[in-house]
């Protein structure tokens, strides 16, 4: 294969599905590929004015969604539909280099951190602006404690928020339940021809899927006559794993603040939206997040964090307990909770458990790099467990024992020293949104 292209799309307003072809084409043909997203549809009929928008924003997500089929293969060339503007090409740049850097670094495919996409010649008219900024945000909920701290802070601050999620799992449902707050949702069926490719050894490995999402949550907030898309993506999500052939490898890329700049910018150009998206919690740390979640109390039956545990054979069963997600999640709520009740909402003690130090090792940066995994940064586990070690009911558990006789001298005095509790770092929150997370404290 030696290019990806976008042949067509479509939308049904009366069912809401849209539709998204692409192809791999080659000297022995092409393999095509039709995604589907189906959008909630809201009550009352959709105007003309909305429609523009929303097409807009769906030119932007089939170029995007695009990137879970080009990884099949990833030839040299990516050939796109139409023209764009320069802030929406620099936005698709970077979901094809940096939103596949991980996918790059595993596959040994250097060429795929400089591709630059080929961009047809003409003018692209100008987008009619939308200022949607005063309506009522669309709060994504991923079932994290991240994206319930936003939705409580949302809430009460006053603003009202709409739930949302793509594709929601038992989990999600449970938590949007637990909010008594009325929740949007959104499908996305990707080709099973991909997977048939995929299990014939096609290539594979992680996608910027929160840039996907991110564009089918503002896709469903214009359709609806909503506010902006406010996410939950934390200070470290923009910290890299590691660094290769010069390029920054980051598992979380799309959930950084480049990315969040990128769409904004993508959307405002080609959109003409106000005030599209931004993550409330932009400014802070993980650990700050594990604090503020502490506060609340009324999802700690449901809330979960583990990936794994989506696939696990009892429903009932919200974490894996064996997997950096888990020993980070946990390790960032301890300092902040009794032991009862962390241990109650992870079904399990994972400080009391010898076989994590493993695991533990790598977030402390102690072994290996940072896992490929949304995870906090090496000092604020490094933090997180200082904060235990002080702790009657923590010191003597066995994991944090033992970790703190291997840590050097220089990791404590990092810590010592650590800002992680104070907010900081560029954001895009705008200013009626600033006092949301002081509704929490």
């Amino acid at each position: 294969m030696d290019a990806f292209t976008f042949p067509s799309y479509s939308i049904d307003f009366g069912t809401g599905e849209v539709l998204f072809d692409y192809a791999l084409t080659g000297p022995d043909g092409e393999q095509r590929f039709t995604e589907a997203i189906t959008l909630p549809l809201p009550a009352e009929p959709v105007s003309d004015e909305t429609a523009a928008t929303l097409n807009r924003v769906l030119e932007l997500l089939h170029v995007v969604a695009g990137v879970s089929y080009y990884k099949a293969a990833a030839p040299p060339r990516l050939v796109l539909p139409a023209p764009l503007g320069a802030a929406a090409v620099e936005l698709v740049t970077a979901v094809y280099t940096k939103g596949l850097a991980e996918y790059a670094y595993r596959n040994q495919l250097p060429h795929v951190l400089e591709l630059r996409p080929e961009v047809p010649t003409g003018s692209v008219p100008a987008a009619a602006p939308l200022d949607n900024s005063d309506r009522r945000p669309l709060s994504a909920v991923g079932g994290g404690k991240d994206s319930i701290v936003t939705l409580e802070a949302l809430r009460r601050a006053g603003f009202d928020p709409v739930p949302f999620s793509v594709n929601p799992n038992h989990v999600i449902v449970s938590v949007n339940e637990a909010s008594d707050l009325v929740p949007l949702a959104a499908r996305r069926r990707i080709d099973p021809v991909l997977f048939d490719l995929n299990a014939a050894g096609a290539r594979n490995g992680h996608i910027p899927v929160t840039a996907i999402n991110s564009l089918i949550a503002v896709a469903t907030a214009v359709l609806h006559g909503l506010g902006p898309v406010v996410m939950s993506n934390e200070r470290s999500a923009s910290d890299p794993n590691l660094i290769w052939n010069g390029h920054e490898i980051n598992h979380q890329w799309s959930k950084g603040v480049e990315a969040e700049g990128l769409l904004r910018a993508a959307l405002a150009e080609h959109a003409g939206l106000t005030e599209p998206y931004f993550s409330l919690l932009r400014s802070l740390s993980e650990l700050h997040i594990a604090r503020l979640f502490a506060e609340i109390d009324r999802y700690d039956a449901v809330v979960t964090s583990c990936n794994a545990a989506f696939k696990l054979r009892d429903p009932s069963e919200r974490w894996c307990r064996d997997c950096p997600k888990c020993r980070f999640v946990f390790l960032a709520m301890a300092p902040f909770m009794t032991r009862e009740r962390v241990t109650r909402i992870f079904g399990g003690d994972l400080l009391a458990d010898p076989t994590q130090l493993p695991g533990y090792r790598e977030l402390l940066g102690v072994d290996g790099h940072k896992p490929f995994e949304c995870v906090g940064e090496v000092e604020e586990s490094v933090v997180a467990l200082s904060l235990l070690a002080q702790q009657e009911q923590w010191r003597d558990a066995p994991v944090v024992r033992a970790l703190v006789a291997e840590l050097p001298d220089t990791a404590w005095q990092a810590a010592s020293t650590s800002d992680v509790f104070s907010p900081g770092g560029p954001n895009f929150v705008p200013a009626p949104y600033a006092k949301a997370l002081t509704a929490l404290t």
